[in-house]
């Protein structure tokens, strides 16, 4: 991959369209969306349902294209970035954290936080302190022989977490990662992210990672340093 452009930017968004289907039936979910997130900053995204915040997390991170505009991450213009280059990315630079956990249900609990360290084939030994360091980071330290289904959610998604973190991102990208857990456990787990945000244990390589968080629980949004909402494709900053 090319050289780092490090500045004070982590996400840059300009004048980014995306449409699904042809003609009168095409659904606009963006429409000229522009925003940016800075290093180290947690930035909330809220809208209704189909308002287009998956669509644009998706682009963000590498895991859709725009139908026209400039998304940079890392100093990187993903339009200019091969699919090996772009795979790299997301490995390497982006932990991604789902409503649905997305953990491995034959996996432990270290065993799910391992995988992308060992997609990265990293040293086991290097793997297993990894490992121990995020599942304490998480409150997790004495589950981690436990599998998904031993877990409740509040834990699975503290697991999910850690996992995002395993490689050091540089850019955290949640998706609704409370939608599935009760008020109590949601507002825990986004404190905890915005933690993790701060935490000097789970800096990157260029300093703490920053975070894009979409959600719809207005309780919420006053844990983040900065709230976007999108209406209708478009954003309206608060």
């Amino acid at each position: 991959m090319g050289g780092q452009v490090v500045t004070g930017t982590m996400v840059r968004v300009e004048d980014v369209h995306k449409s699904y289907g042809r003609g009168a039936a095409a659904a606009h979910a963006l429409r000229g969306v522009s925003l940016e997130v800075r290093r180290g900053e947690l930035v909330a995204l809220k809208g209704r349902s189909g308002s287009g915040k998956t669509t644009l997390l998706n682009i963000v991170g590498g895991l859709d294209t725009p139908d026209r505009g400039r998304v940079e991450v890392d100093g990187r213009q993903l339009g200019e970035l091969g699919e090996s280059e772009l795979l790299r990315l997301r490995r390497d630079r982006i932990g991604f954290v789902f409503q649905s956990f997305g953990l491995i249900p034959i996996l432990t609990a270290a065993e799910n936080v391992g995988v992308p360290l060992r997609l990265r084939r990293a040293d086991p030994r290097e793997r297993e302190e990894r490992v121990e360091l995020l599942l304490s980071l998480v409150g997790l330290a004495g589950h981690a022989a436990q599998r998904p289904g031993e877990l409740s959610g509040g834990q699975q998604q503290r697991v999910a977490i850690a996992r995002a973190l395993a490689n050091r991102p540089a850019l955290l990208i949640a998706d609704e990662p409370t939608g599935q857990l009760d008020a109590e456990t949601g507002h825990a787990v986004m404190e905890l992210l915005r933690a993790v945000v701060r935490s000097e244990e789970s800096a990157g390589r260029d300093g703490a990672p920053s975070a894009l968080v979409a959600t719809h629980d207005a309780t919420l949004l006053d844990l983040a340093d900065r709230v976007l909402e999108l209406r209708d494709g478009e954003i309206v900053e608060h």
